[in-house]
């Protein structure tokens, strides 16, 4: 199986074009506002919570079963 190689020719870009380019990308980036960035911060903590308390539940009960069938040996 031969790969097929590109035939595209890549040209370096000047250092003087890159930084206008960057500028160029990093004015389309919509940043989100102090309200949003806020209100995901707290969605995410409540988040981290509650899958904290389900994981430890979960993890509980498993260890729970396990010791009861290891008794029963």
């Amino acid at each position: 199986m031969a790969e097929e190689k590109s035939t595209a020719v890549k040209t370096r870009t000047s250092p003087g074009e890159f930084v206008r380019q960057v500028r160029s990308e990093t004015s389309k980036v919509v940043w989100p506002t102090r309200e949003e960035t806020t209100r995901t911060a707290i969605f995410v903590g409540i988040m981290v919570v509650v899958l904290s308390l389900f994981f430890l539940a979960v993890d509980s009960t498993f260890g729970w079963v396990v010791r009861q069938l290891l008794e029963l040996l």
